[in-house]
């Protein structure tokens, strides 16, 4: 893993980690349900930016070194693959 990548997704997920506790306390406090869904989906939007990191370091390390070395169909695959999942997001 590129280490630039490495240390802003260990970084993103320290973040989540604390969203997830405050989304834990809010939910125990019963706070307003509308506050908690808001923390939810910062929370949703944070791991959006883990995974984007994960492909960006993928993309460039390991696709690139498959189609260096003639592995171009796995390449392939592995890009539709992570499309694919991204399509069942929407």
């Amino acid at each position: 893993m590129r280490k630039d990548i490495k240390s802003k997704t260990i970084r993103r997920l320290k973040i989540v980690e604390g969203q997830v506790r405050g989304l834990q306390s809010m939910i125990d406090k019963e706070e307003y349900c509308v506050d908690i869904i808001t923390q939810s989906s910062a929370i949703k939007e944070a791991i959006t930016g883990v995974e984007n990191l994960i492909l960006q370091n993928h993309l460039a390390t390991h696709v690139i070194e498959q189609i260096k070395g003639g592995k171009e169909k796995k390449a392939i695959e592995e890009i539709l693959k992570v499309y694919t999942l991204a399509q069942r997001k929407k």
